[in-house]
């Protein structure tokens, strides 16, 4: 028996309930925001539901395989005027996540907040947020079930999606049984793994590759060794050609490297904007530190965005990291 059944209900209710909604999932999507995102236009589709589908900036290229993806709309290059009275978010760690998108609720507007993140702050009307999920993708796969949504190729592509990326192509530790399970069904309906890994996890842009190389010059051991952090300044992006997403998963580089505790990663996204993505084992909870400098995630991998110079933001983050860490950034 599903504990949190009578919210998946609730949750399954707003699908059947309402007309035309706005969709949308966090700034700087990956593939748990996009695949849950495109996941539930899938459902409405079903359900004979209007929608538009939204995103504050661009969602990667990588993702494109994804069915409807190229209904996914860019507010910052077409923007919207329409007002909606019900919007669902999926995997929106707290409302600042969702971007500026809140000049499109409507006066009173009914709200469905879908996420796993232990931080969420629970901004929806009907909130049905469940921190043992390793996915957000995994919540609305119980969803889809409840509300009678018929599984296809396309849905369940956008789903396995989501679960393979927040668990890392099933290696890290949120990999549950009932995660295997939900895979192993969604495979049945032809999804090829094969080919979602090799888009989603294995293949980069040379424009990474370039990125990589200037960031990893910058890579420095700190707190008797157990901090290792990167940065990427808007000068890199330019000089490499690069957008925002060819820095993705740089931080694992840090994370990785033997005796460490925390990954860090500083990526000036635009001047005095610098977004902050940290990974930790098993010492320290970064979501903590993360919640204390406005942004949020999981135990093992959360963000944040800092406003000021590089430097700025290192120091603001070991602020609070060192009394996390009890280890003190020169020592």
């Amino acid at each position: 028996m599903n504990p949190n059944r009578a919210a998946v209900e609730e949750a399954a209710r707003f699908f059947r309930e309402h007309d035309r909604f706005l969709v949308l999932s966090h700034v700087n999507p990956d593939g748990d925001a996009t695949g849950s995102a495109l996941g539930v236009v899938l459902m409405l589709e079903q359900l004979g539901k209007e929608y538009v589908v939204v995103n504050e900036g661009e969602t990667p290229l990588k993702f494109d395989f994804l069915p409807r993806f190229d209904r996914l709309r860019n507010l910052r290059k077409q923007p919207l005027t329409e007002m909606f009275e019900a919007v669902i978010a999926v995997d929106c760690a707290d409302e600042s996540r969702m971007g500026d998108v809140r000049p499109l609720f409507a006066s009173g507007a009914a709200v469905l907040n879908i996420d796993h993140h232990p931080t969420n702050d629970m901004f929806g009307t009907v909130n049905l947020v469940r921190p043992e999920a390793a996915a957000t993708a995994e919540i609305l796969f119980e969803v889809a079930e409840e509300a009678g949504i018929a599984f296809n190729e396309e849905l369940a592509l956008c789903i396995y999606t989501g679960l393979l990326t927040d668990t890392g192509g099933f290696r890290y530790s949120n990999t549950t049984p009932r995660v295997m399970e939900i895979a192993a069904r969604l495979l049945t309906y032809g999804v090829k793994p094969g080919e979602v890994a090799e888009r989603c996890l294995e293949e980069i842009t040379f424009a990474h590759v370039k990125i990589l190389r200037r960031a990893l010059q910058t890579l420095q051991l700190s707190h008797q060794n157990l901090v290792a952090s990167i940065c990427v300044s808007v000068d890199d992006f330019a000089e490499a050609e690069a957008k925002r997403e060819d820095a993705g998963g740089l931080v694992n580089y840090c994370r990785n490297i033997e005796g460490v505790e925390v990954g860090v990663s500083f990526v000036e996204s635009e001047p005095g904007i610098v977004k902050v993505s940290m990974r930790a084992r098993d010492r320290v909870d970064v979501s903590a530190v993360a919640k204390q400098l406005g942004g949020g995630g999981h135990a093992k991998a959360s963000g944040c965005t800092v406003k000021g110079t590089i430097a700025e933001a290192k120091q603001k983050v070991w602020d609070v990291l060192e009394p996390a860490l009890g280890v003190k950034h020169d020592e």
